[in-house]
C-alpha cells in the first residue's frame, strides 16, 4: 500500500452520474436522473457531491452519459471549487476514448476515463453513486481501507434480513466481520450478520479502492466478454474472489451535527414510490432526515430568487403552509399547503388546496384546485378547479402516471384539462 496513515494521501472522487432512471419517469424523461430535483432547491447530485466535498476530498470527477444537459449545467453554475489550491468538479461526458461506443457500465465509465486517473495520480479513488439522499464521512472509510492494506472496501447499510431480495448483499467472514466473504445480488436466501442474525448488509453503491488495484480491475473487466461491465456485479464479486474485499459499516460513521433522529439516513430514490417517500421524510416537526444540520451543510444553488411570499387573510381565503417546505420565489395565494415540498417559484392561487405533494420549479396551481399525493414537473400549469389525486381513474385517463400505491405523476410539459 503506497499511502499509510501519518503520509498525504492524495484522493480523487469520481460520482457516477450516467444514470437513465427508467424507474423514476416521467421525472427523467428530460433529465439524467441525477439532475431530478429534490427537496424543493436542490438536484440528486447534490447530496453526493455535498459529502465528497465536507469529508476534504476536493478533486472530483462526474462522470455523465444519459440526457446531461441540465446535469452538466448545474454542476457548471453551483460546483465551482478554488483554482488557486487546483480543486475542482468536473463534469465528464462519455468521450469514446477506447472505442466507437458509449459507456457500457459503470466500470466501463471508469475504464473509459482511466485518463483522469493517470492526470491526478492519486493513492486511492472514491467512487460514488450520484443519486441516493444521505449524509456521510469518506474520510473515515477512506482511514479504515487504508488501515486494512486491501485493494477494494465497500460501504454498506445494515437492513432487516427480510428484505435482502432488494439488495446487492453483502457477507462478511465470521473471524474477520470486516472482510467480505459474499456478494451477492438480491439473494432469497441470504445469511443473517454474526452480531445480529436478523440484518443483512446492504450495498450502498460507494466505494473505495486503491488506485492501482482499481485500474488493474477495470481493466481485466474490460476483456471479459461475460462481463456487464458493472462496478457492484462484477467490480466487486472480482475483489471478493480474491480475498482482497473489506466492508464498511455505515453505522459507524459519525457525521457532525447528526441527531438521533436521523443519524445513519439512507434512502435509494431509484422509483416514484422512494422519492415521494424521501420528501415525506423531510417535512415532519423533527424530520427523519434534517436538512438543517449546518455543521454539514448540502450546497446547491437555486438561483436569485425572491423570498417566499404569503398573502391574503381573511374569510376562507388565507395563504399558508403548514408542516411544508417552501422554496425562495414561491407566492401561496389565499391558499392552503400541507404536508407538502414546493420548489422555487411555484405559485398556489386561491382557494386551492394542495396536500401531500410535491412540486418542481414553476408550477401554476391555478384558482380552486385540489392537488393531494402528485408530484408535479416543472413548468406544468394546472387550470382553475382541477382536481389531481381525487379519482385516480380519472388521473390516468388524462395519461398521469398512477403508482400501485396511489401517488400520482405530472410529467414536464403536460397540458392539463379539467
Amino acid at each position: 500500500m503506497a499511502a499509510q496513515r501519518g503520509s498525504r494521501v492524495k484522493v480523487l472522487a469520481i460520482v457516477l452520474a450516467g444514470g437513465e432512471g427508467k424507474r423514476l419517469m416521467p421525472l427523467t424523461a428530460d433529465r439524467a436522473k441525477p439532475a431530478v430535483p429534490f427537496a424543493g432547491i436542490y438536484r440528486l447530485i447534490d447530496f453526493a457531491l455535498s459529502n465528497v466535498v465536507n469529508s476534504g476530498f476536493l478533486k472530483v470527477v462526474v462522470l455523465t452519459q444519459y440526457k446531461s444537459h441540465s446535469l452538466d449545467a448545474h454542476i457548471t453554475k453551483t460546483w465551482r471549487m478554488s483554482t488557486l489550491l487546483g480543486n475542482y468538479v468536473a463534469s465528464v461526458p462519455a468521450q469514446q476514448r477506447v472505442g466507437k461506443h458509449w459507456f457500457a457500465g459503470s466500470a466501463d465509465a471508469i475504464y473509459q476515463s482511466l485518463n483522469l486517473v493517470h492526470d491526478e495520480r492519486p493513492d486511492i479513488v472514491v467512487v460514488v453513486g450520484a443519486d441516493h439522499v444521505y449524509r456521510m464521512d469518506f474520510s473515515q472509510m477512506v482511514q479504515q481501507h487504508l488501515d486494512s492494506g486491501v485493494g477494494c472496501t465497500v460501504a454498506a447499510i445494515r437492513q432487516p434480513i427480510r428484505l435482502a431480495d432488494q439488495f446487492g448483499v453483502i457477507e462478511v467472514d465470521a473471524d474477520e466481520p470486516r472482510r467480505i466473504s459474499k456478494f451477492r445480488e438480491k439473494p432469497t436466501d441470504p445469511a443473517g450478520l454474526p452480531d445480529s442474525p436478523d440484518e443483512v448488509l446492504a450495498s450502498m453503491g460507494n466505494y473505495v479502492f486503491t488506485a492501482d488495484a482499481l485500474e488493474d480491475a477495470v481493466r481485466s473487466d474490460a476483456t471479459a466478454e461475460e462481463s456487464k461491465h458493472d462496478m457492484g456485479g462484477d467490480i466487486v464479486p472480482a475483489f471478493v474472489a480474491a480475498n482482497d474485499a473489506w466492508v464498511y459499516d455505515f453505522k459507524n460513521n459519525e457525521v457532525p451535527g447528526a441527531t438521533d433522529r436521523d443519524r445513519g439516513y439512507w434512502r435509494d430514490v431509484g422509483t416514484i414510490d422512494s422519492y415521494y417517500d424521501a420528501h415525506m421524510d423531510l417535512i415532519s416537526v423533527h424530520p427523519i432526515f434534517n436538512l438543517y444540520n449546518e455543521a454539514w451543510p448540502i450546497y446547491t444553488n437555486y438561483g436569485p430568487h425572491p423570498p417566499a411570499k404569503f398573502v391574503h387573510g381573511s374569510g376562507d381565503r388565507i395563504g399558508h403552509a403548514v408542516n411544508s417546505a417552501v422554496s425562495p420565489g414561491c407566492v401561496i395565494s389565499g391558499s392552503t399547503v400541507s404536508d407538502s415540498v414546493l420548489s422555487p417559484r411555484v405559485t398556489v392561487h386561491s382557494f386551492s388546496h394542495v396536500t401531500r405533494s410535491v412540486l418542481l420549479d414553476r408550477v401554476q396551481i391555478g384558482r380552486s384546485c385540489q392537488i393531494h399525493r402528485a408530484i408535479i414537473d416543472k413548468g406544468v400549469f394546472v387550470p382553475a378547479g382541477v382536481h389531481i389525486g381525487v379519482d385516480h381513474d380519472h388521473d390516468r385517463a388524462r395519461g398521469f402516471k398512477v403508482t400501485d400505491t396511489g401517488i400520482v405523476v405530472v410529467g414536464k410539459g403536460s397540458v392539463i384539462s379539467s
